[in-house]
């Protein structure tokens, strides 16, 4: 009875411990690390008036950007901070400077478009206030719930959408980079800023073995990466073509990206 017991005990174990392992979020690869604590501004039924406080926030050399949430309206995001009294610091000394009013800070566990694991907290010049409701990606089920399908979800959210990089402080191939880090910040992860960076991190990864959220890059030569976008499967992805064009979906299959595609890159092993 005693044997069987300490059998029945081992079984459990091992059994706790497969779950665990395979319940586990994918870790990011070499380079890549997960983001912290964010600062979400506005609320914008007009996309030119998030143009403009990103805009206005790059100008100070803060890296912000836009997105439309589910319900239609846009509002800006930016910052990565450890701890959560750090980035509401930062948030109260923009307000002061009358860079921004109302401000909601996203949790590391929070992305955009899935049900957050953990609330944050959202807040009027320091008061706190009842957190908004984050929009869902209906459509994303079972194993197929992880972090590549997930960011080549949220890049199909963005479809449609004018892109202004920071306005008059773009610079060639930071559109679409910017795009791409945008993305993957909403995902809850901090992957370099450039196209040339992005290429040298993370895991390359062969055309036959394209997945949902691998990065795909293109350029004149191998040596000169001049463009970047997210592969959502099924020999498409999402790209921001030039300054001021619409995110738009396109086929790897299209001669120009063929004659010009030089690599894939995942970032979650």
């Amino acid at each position: 009875m005693l044997r069987f017991c300490k059998l029945c005990l081992i079984a459990s174990v091992i059994f706790i411990f497969a779950v665990e392992v395979y319940a586990a979020p994918l870790e990011p690869a070499k380079g890549i690390s997960r983001l912290g604590y964010s600062i979400q501004v506005g609320a914008f039924s007009d996309v030119k008036n998030a143009e403009r406080l990103s805009s206005k926030l790059q100008e100070k050399g803060i890296d912000a950007f836009y997105f439309r949430k589910e319900s239609g309206v846009y509002v800006v995001r930016f910052g990565d901070y450890k701890k959560r009294a750090a980035a509401v610091s930062a948030a109260r000394k923009l307000v002061a400077e009358n860079y921004i009013g109302s401000y909601f800070i996203a949790s590391p566990h929070d992305n955009v478009f899935v049900e957050p694991q953990k609330v944050g907290e959202n807040v009027k010049h320091g008061t706190p206030e009842s957190a908004p409701t984050s929009p869902q990606i209906s459509n994303v089920k079972g194993n197929d719930r992880n972090m590549g399908v997930i960011a080549a979800k949220t890049a199909e959210r963005f479809v449609g959408i004018p892109y202004l990089w920071g306005g008059n402080t773009v610079v060639d191939g930071m559109d679409c980079s910017g795009f791409v880090k945008a993305v993957y910040n909403l995902c809850g992860v901090n992957i370099p800023r450039t196209s040339a960076e992005q290429f040298k991190v993370g895991t390359p990864v062969e055309k036959s073995e394209l997945a949902p959220g691998d990065l795909l890059f293109f350029g004149a030569t191998p040596g000169k990466v001049s463009h970047v976008a997210i592969y959502i499967g099924d020999g498409k992805f999402v790209q921001a073509p030039k300054r001021g064009d619409d995110i738009k979906i396109s086929l790897l299959s299209e001669k120009y990206y063929t004659s010009h595609y030089i690599g894939a890159k995942r970032y979650f092993k």
